[in-house]
């Protein structure tokens, strides 16, 4: 969650769900000093490959409700954000957040993908499915999963 926090700063501060990349960064690097530069354009990618943001000809796009977001006055994130996390850890922690406890989430899914005999992310979003937890932003990153070759 703090991810799409860190992203929605820049456009809450600016009022807008657009701006050029280039004011992006100074808004994470310079008048935030969250990040340095290199860390807030790899911050992008992964909001990026996250679905959080897309690139527009002008820029950047928050493809959610900034304005519904809340950054909390002493919110600072963490390094951790710029690391990109695969589709089933992007599943997997919307599950833990919809109320499932991590080791039965993992063990439950591990069984659907022996069970079904299918990847496990998307064992994850079946599984997810089955608990009633919307994970359909993360289905066309899994889908993605289907064309890969291990």
């Amino acid at each position: 969650m703090s991810l799409r926090v860190a992203v929605a700063a820049p456009f809450r501060g600016a009022g807008t769900r657009t701006m050029e990349e280039s004011r992006f960064v100074v808004s994470l690097s310079l008048d935030r000093d969250w990040f340095s530069p290199d860390q807030a354009k790899r911050l992008i990618d992964v909001a990026v490959s996250e679905g959080l943001l897309s690139r527009t000809d002008g820029g950047l796009e928050a493809t959610f409700a900034v304005e519904d977001v809340e950054i909390p006055e002493e919110f600072v994130p963490d390094e951790d954000l710029l690391v990109r996390r695969s589709p089933f850890e992007r599943v997997l922690e919307r599950i833990v957040a919809g109320g499932v406890d991590k080791r039965t989430a993992v063990a439950r899914i591990n069984e659907l993908q022996g069970e079904l005999g299918v990847t496990i992310e998307v064992a994850a979003v079946v599984f997810a499915r089955r608990k009633g937890i919307d994970v359909s932003a993360e289905v066309p990153a899994v889908r993605g999963t289907l064309n890969r070759e291990d």
